[in-house]
């Protein structure tokens, strides 16, 4: 044996050995799993219609529910820490700050307005490291957010939903129209996607977060012979402006944006006052087998399915989070972002909502391999801005008999 022979050998003898160290040390690593994952859900639970915090915290509540059933995240069932959001953006903040800091989260879902998402995502959320998901948060400020890319939607944005409001208002043979919007994150961005795409007459008016009387900015809204008014309000706003509008003499015909799609407005204002009336919003999902499976879980559970809106999206944040999270094999913040697009826009195999859908999805990632989750309000499907490629803008109206009827949906990109 030559002594270069000798050196080759024991070089490949040494790296063979360094391989197998390397193996061993990696499979003993892999043995102990990270966990529990920790989900903080932040959400209005002071605040709004009764149904509203009722319905999306059963979305959050069936979803943990089916991850657990499926085996849970690395195996073990995920822990909950929950923050009341209030509809208050500084109290949002600090019930982040208090999730993440206190609590542990690993990772939120929420919160439900845009103002709140903003601001959390800025001085919370970005900064630390903590993944986020809204179920509800529209406006299209939230694209360009100054959050590190650690804040997603399950909600449409509003840059899709201005469009068919506008068209609707045509539909509805409008053409000179009142516009009274909160000013705040929401209210400004559809309120500027929706005059974007309108032709017609238009005086908007901005109204502040707590108002009671809107008398002058109605006023202001009609002065130049509006013939309907469109109101992009949360519902107790919406209704104090109906009921002045009506009361005045000002007005009598209305368009809603979809935080005003709520059972409790049509009933306190009346279905004799606003049965006919439109709006936008969240699209129901139609006929797939997805929302076939989820509704079937919910109904199981609560005995129907929810009044309110965004309680789908609340859910599939939840699942997606949970399938990061075992897909990255991990609890760090920047893992689990990695793997959030991953997880809706395939290749992988195809796998829906409901307790079968997620638990099938939870035992291909734990074998390594890859899935492409269908939600139960839609796919998964995000852009590099944390919006989804694809949706639907639903189209809705009161009835007489006070209900809410949902009669169409818009289809975006078209």
């Amino acid at each position: 044996m030559t002594g270069a022979f000798r050196r080759k050998l024991a070089g490949l003898t040494t790296a063979l050995l360094a391989g197998a160290g390397a193996a061993l040390s990696g499979a003993a690593a892999g043995a102990e799993p990270p966990g529990p994952l920790r989900l903080g859900l932040l959400t209005d639970l002071s605040m709004g219609s009764p149904e509203v915090r009722r319905d999306r915290r059963r979305g959050f509540d069936l979803a943990i529910a089916h991850i657990d059933r499926g085996g849970g995240v690395f195996g073990r069932p995920v822990a909950v820490a929950v923050g009341d959001s209030a509809a208050d953006p500084a109290r949002a903040t600090a019930e982040a700050r208090r999730l993440v800091e206190a609590e542990g989260v690993h990772a939120i879902v929420g919160p439900d307005t845009s103002a709140a998402a903003l601001s959390v995502a800025r001085q919370v959320t970005g900064p630390a490291g903590i993944p986020t998901v809204s179920n509800s948060a529209s406006s299209p400020k939230l694209s360009t957010a100054e959050d590190r890319d650690f804040l997603f939607r399950t909600a449409h944005s509003d840059v899709w939903e201005g469009p068919v409001l506008a068209r609707v208002a045509r539909g509805r043979g409008f053409d000179n129209l009142g516009l009274l919007y909160r000013d705040d994150a929401w209210g400004r961005g559809l309120a500027g996607s929706f005059a974007a795409a309108w032709k017609g007459g238009l005086v908007s008016v901005a109204t502040a977060s707590g108002q009671t009387g809107f008398l002058a900015e109605l006023r202001e809204s009609a002065k130049r012979g509006a013939r309907a008014l469109a109101v992009l309000a949360f519902e107790t706003e919406a209704e104090r402006i109906v009921r002045q509008a009506i009361d005045s003499g000002l007005y009598r015909s209305f368009l809603f944006g979809g935080a005003a799609k709520r059972i409790g407005l049509v009933r306190a204002v009346g279905g004799d006052r606003l049965g006919g009336i439109y709006g936008t919003g969240p699209a129901t999902p139609g006929d797939t087998a997805s929302n076939a499976a989820w509704e079937a879980a919910y109904v199981a559970r609560y005995g129907g399915l929810p009044e309110a809106t965004y309680v789908r999206e609340m859910y599939d944040a939840t699942i997606a989070l949970a399938l990061a999270a075992q897909a990255a094999g991990s609890v760090d913040g920047a893992a689990i972002r990695d793997r959030l697009r991953g997880i809706g826009s395939g290749p992988g195999a195809d796998v829906g909502a409901g307790p079968d859908g997620v638990a099938e999805a939870l035992r291909v990632l734990r074998r390594g391999g890859s899935v492409d989750y269908e939600g139960a309000a839609s796919d998964m499907d995000w852009d590099r801005n944390g919006d989804l490629r694809r949706g639907r803008i639903g189209i809705w109206r009161f009835t007489a008999d006070g209900r809410i009827e949902d009669v169409g949906a818009v289809a975006y990109p078209r």
